[in-house]
């Protein structure tokens, strides 16, 4: 009988495999890149099961099989892809991704992952230098910011919730103050730390889906006299439906006066801090307590990859204070390098390879690039959008999303065929976007995530979507 252990770690096998894997990625960046194949080919979900239920390659070639995933899955690096928030990766990212899958450093504390541990204190270091917090920033990478957005709350909550929460557990009365047009996971960590609904404060947005900062005063005053403790308030830099940025000084301000926390919500607009053309989008930065940035959506990093960073160090450790004896041990000093004390995860990826291999080789300054492309792309897009008199513009873009709609003969239409343009799009693969509701109202979005997207793809779209609308209209 064939040793199916020993065949699975041969050096050999694996470089042969591994000259194979290279050659056909490569071909695939080289075919994808010039947009002459569709984005995806749709099958609905119980059509992809039956697929991968009854897949039988018969031949085990793991090459074989990941030709055929590559194959049935979304294509990302394709210009057409304006979707969903994720990075179409460089590929030097890869390259980093496989050699840490491979060694499979789980980085609870240091003596499991030394390099990437060490690599991670000096990014966040680079991240907390140029969001303006200084030497005495501190944070940790963590996987999505989601859960970069739970620790913050935990954080938040540790210090300005007051009592010994983790011992005596929640006063019930805390509460948070978070923007109307939040990504759905800050509600979601506010529920998870057992917030509920009363406990979770949203201010309205205005005409351009901002935070309404006039009325946090009354809200915090509202909130005070039904018996809430208000310890925190998020903004956003940007919005997910609309790419708008919160005013982030006025907010900070008004956070500083009643002695609140101060969170923004950077996961996709945060990167902007490397683009000399539109950092100004994020004044006021340097007042919040705790930032979340997503290096998987503008810092072309693979997913899962998320900075959390603190503008005073010593809240990086207050976030958890329950101690795993095995793990660590209790002293006095600093010690940055065992990151179970500050994170959700004990095991963790090594997320800080990924990203360092990127910065090594191209340096910072291709983050100010890729992130000043992909926003004035966004412009180049509304602008496309305006001049065509079928297409309304929801509002001007701040970012790289865009939300509009094509307008229906009969007004009382116009929700029902985006939401036909949108489903038909999908269906058909030429083009990927997705679509989101504004005050009752369905647009259609695109974020232009990849910078080798160009203004003949815009055009190309909204013909496409022009006559798919005809033909729903003729029917």
């Amino acid at each position: 009988m064939k040793n199916k252990l020993k065949a699975a770690y041969n050096p050999d096998a694996f470089r042969e495999n591994g000259h194979r894997m290279i050659d056909l990625l490569v071909d695939y960046l080289e075919e994808v890149r010039h947009g002459t194949q569709k984005v995806m080919d749709w099958k609905e979900p119980d059509e992809q099961y039956e697929f991968w239920k009854n897949y039988n390659p018969g031949h085990n070639d793991p090459v074989a099989f990941l030709k055929d995933v590559i194959e049935k899955s979304i294509h990302i690096h394709n210009p057409r892809y304006m979707g969903h928030q994720v990075s179409a990766p460089a590929p030097v990212t890869a390259l980093a991704d496989m050699v840490s899958a491979l060694l499979n450093n789980g980085m609870a504390i240091y003596e499991m992952g030394p390099v990437s541990s060490a690599l991670e204190k000096w990014i966040i270091g680079q991240f907390a230098g140029r969001l303006g917090f200084g030497k005495n920033g501190d944070g940790l990478l963590t996987s999505g910011g989601t859960l970069g957005m739970l620790t913050a709350l935990l954080a938040a909550r540790q210090v300005k919730g007051g009592g010994n929460i983790w011992e005596e557990g929640n006063p019930g009365n805390l509460a948070v103050l978070i923007p109307e047009e939040s990504h759905y996971s800050v509600e979601r960590a506010a529920r998870i730390m057992g917030f509920g609904s009363k406990g979770i404060i949203k201010i309205p947005a205005d005409e351009n889906y901002r935070m309404q900062t006039s009325v946090l005063e009354s809200y915090l005053d509202k909130a005070h006299k039904e018996g809430k403790k208000v310890i925190a308030v998020t903004a956003n830099a940007c919005s997910t439906a609309t790419g708008t940025y919160d005013n982030l000084n006025e907010i900070g301000s008004f956070c500083r006066k009643h002695d609140l926390w101060f969170h923004v919500d950077g996961a996709h607009g945060g990167a902007a801090i490397f683009s000399e053309k539109y950092k100004h989008l994020l004044d006021g930065i340097h007042l919040a307590d705790s930032v979340t940035i997503d290096l998987h959506k503008m810092l072309m990093t693979p997913a899962l990859a998320t900075a959390l960073i603190f503008r005073n160090k010593s809240d990086s450790y207050a976030t958890f204070n329950q101690q795993a004896r095995y793990l660590l041990n209790e002293t006095s000093e600093e010690q940055w390098y065992d990151y179970a004390k500050r994170t959700m995860e004990c095991t963790k990826v090594m997320i800080s390879v990924k990203f360092y291999a990127l910065v090594h080789t191209y340096d910072f300054e291709i983050f100010d690039q890729n992130v000043t492309t992909l926003y004035d792309l966004a412009k180049t897009f509304a602008e496309t959008v305006k001049n065509r008199p079928a297409f309304e513009l929801a509002v001007e873009p701040e970012s790289n999303i865009v939300c509009f709609r094509i307008l229906a003969e009969n007004e009382m239409k116009n929700n029902k065929l985006n939401s036909a343009i949108r489903q038909r799009l999908l269906e058909e693969g030429d083009f990927y976007i997705v679509q989101t509701v504004l005050k009752g109202e369905v647009f259609l979005r695109v974020t232009i995530m990849n910078p080798l997207t160009e203004e003949r793809y815009f055009k190309e779209l909204l013909d496409k979507i022009e006559m798919v609308a005809k033909t729903f209209e003729l029917t």
